[in-house]
């Protein structure tokens, strides 16, 4: 049996220093033209259907909705790039996903003086999501947005899951009985 430390391990000072770079950098995604990258351009994202303000929208709101400290924004970026692909092919998803950006803006211009994605607080942005969380716009990005994290195998060691195991045997003898929490 093989034993694993699966807490996190987060000082006071990371923790600052981790929230505030996070808040910081996806702020300030770049939006070009037909791309969104991060400051430090470790990542980008190609736009071809939707604008690229739509993209940053969306990035945002999959960290708000499925909020992971422990994640980069580019695993969210890459969550959400596949609405671009399926907006080309599908006008009424583009519209969808269009106007449903556009509304969030709209409500966070009304209460915040500012987009969605640059409104500085999550706890503001959260509460725009409440809002919208009952419409289509919103229940059609959360529910893509599930596997489009939960899915990526690149994610899985972030959370302590070591993948699939039935090719090796099933986890019976790799883990079953490695709970440290009782």
């Amino acid at each position: 049996m093989r034993l694993v430390d699966k807490r996190t391990k987060v000082s006071r000072r990371g923790f600052l220093k981790g929230g505030g770079a996070a808040t910081v950098g996806l702020v300030t995604l770049s939006v070009g033209t037909g791309w969104i990258a991060s400051p430090d351009g470790a990542w980008a994202v190609g736009v071809k259907t939707l604008k690229p303000e739509t993209m940053q929208t969306l990035i945002q709101m999959a960290r708000d909705i499925y909020p992971h400290d422990q994640l980069g924004d580019r695993y969210y970026a890459f969550a959400v790039a596949g609405y671009d692909e399926k907006a080309g092919a599908d006008a009424s998803l583009k519209g969808l996903i269009e106007d449903g950006v556009a509304g969030l803006n709209s409500a966070a211009q009304a209460k915040h003086k500012n987009r969605y994605a640059a409104v500085a607080w999550e706890a503001d942005r959260v509460a725009l999501l409440r809002q919208i969380q009952d419409g289509k716009f919103f229940q059609t990005v959360r529910g893509n947005l599930i596997t489009g994290i939960y899915n990526n195998p690149e994610v899985w060691p972030k959370f302590g899951y070591e993948g699939p195991s039935a090719e090796k045997g099933g986890y019976i003898h790799r883990g079953f009985n490695d709970v440290d929490w009782l």
